[in-house]
């Protein structure tokens, strides 16, 4: 079987901050989340990796590249653009505090009630369209493991990848939030033994190997 392994990037300074960065915002990764990436390769490191897929944003690829780095492998890695953040539009850049006084109506939609998000009056980005350019990454790297037993690596965001994982399981839209969300430097796995959905959840937002306790701003 193909197992997938889900990375949310290392924790950014707009994270910390509260700030929504989405598709078009990005900040640096903060020091404390490069040692956080390291503690997860180690948790990493017995397994084999045959391919890496990547988000295009900058906090995606440093956390990819600092991440093979540390496994000590030699893996392919491949930019994905269906792959990058949420496009939050008018809500990117602001603080969760700003967006909640100024978008409500969609803040609650995209937090709490997925099936009642409309983002057109911010001229962000629905459930399904994330889905629809998300999915078919996935399933293209399953369907060229051959081999049909490939440890596959994907490094994304958080809020993307709660829609993303929880759409492979055929979780409902309303339901997405269910499990809750993904902290900085997690892991989430899954199994898929064909191309075809649902896959199987193996482990959801592993955080054990980090070494501090989390706050709030470690995950959405």
């Amino acid at each position: 079987m193909t197992r997938l392994y889900f990375v949310r990037h290392g924790k950014t300074e707009w994270n910390l901050q509260g700030r929504y960065q989405g598709a078009n915002g990005d900040s640096p990764l903060l020091p404390q989340s490069f040692d956080e990436i390291r503690l997860l390769a180690k948790d990493l490191a017995p397994i084999h990796f045959d391919h890496a897929y990547v988000s295009p944003l900058p906090r995606a690829q440093v956390t990819a590249k600092t991440l093979i780095t540390a496994l000590h492998q030699t893996i392919p890695l491949s930019v994905e653009p269906g792959i990058r953040e949420f496009n939050l539009g008018k809500m990117e850049g602001k603080t969760f505090a700003e967006v909640e006084a100024k978008y409500p109506k969609e803040l609650h939609g995209f937090r709490y009630a997925p099936d009642q998000y409309d983002p057109h009056a911010i001229g962000g980005e629905t459930f399904p369209e994330l889905i629809a350019r998300m999915q078919p990454v996935i399933q293209r790297a399953v369907e060229y493991d051959l081999s049909d037993s490939a440890n596959l690596l994907f490094v994304s965001h958080g809020a993307a990848l709660v829609a993303l994982i929880q759409s492979l399981l055929g979780t409902p839209i309303a339901d997405m939030r269910k499990d809750g969300g993904l902290t900085n430097s997690s892991v989430t796995i899954l199994e898929a033994d064909q191309v075809a959905l649902p896959y199987r959840l193996i482990k959801w937002n592993d955080t054990h190997f980090l070494n501090r306790k989390l706050t709030s701003s470690d995950t959405i």
